[in-house]
């Protein structure tokens, strides 16, 4: 059974400055590799507590809506050369596809997610909250919030 966890703006936040804390005797760093698209928002706020200015990205292709493919790059970081100094942060580390593709191309990076499933726990260097394989996260940005009826006035009830 599929089960969900819906992660708002305010719980991502705590939780990527609770990654940058973590994180703060690791470094410095030379800059930040965001994995995109999920790890872009968690980089910003990791970079800001940081003080972080350079930010890379790489975009990795896996998930079609929620069915996983083949990973394909569609772009590398350009200026990480093998990831020495560097930090990569993703959302999550979810199957570690994505992750196994990164630490490929960049070997040398810390690499930091915010979420890590059991499947994945072993590519992440460093990450905040470790959650249930059949569990998937709705980040914010996968969301948006609605009305939702009284429960007595719903169907079935």
């Amino acid at each position: 059974m599929q089960r969900y966890l819906t992660i708002g703006w305010e719980r991502l936040h705590l939780d990527a400055r609770a990654l940058a804390t973590a994180l703060m005797p690791r470094g410095p760093f030379k800059g930040i590799v965001a994995v995109s698209r999920g790890g872009l928002i968690p980089a910003a706020i990791v970079a800001r507590e940081l003080d972080i200015r350079l930010v890379e990205s790489v975009c990795v292709v896996t998930y079609q809506e929620q069915a996983m493919g083949e990973p394909v790059v569609i772009k590398a970081p350009a200026v990480a050369g093998d990831g020495e100094g560097f930090l990569v942060i993703d959302d999550l580390t979810d199957t570690g596809t994505t992750a196994r593709v990164v630490r490929g191309l960049l070997p040398k990076a810390h690499f930091a997610c915010v979420y890590v499933k059991p499947a994945g726990q072993g590519l992440a260097d460093s990450y905040v909250s470790a959650v249930e394989q059949d569990t998937w996260i709705l980040f914010p940005w996968d969301t948006a919030p609605q009305f939702m009826p009284p429960l007595v006035r719903q169907e079935g009830n």
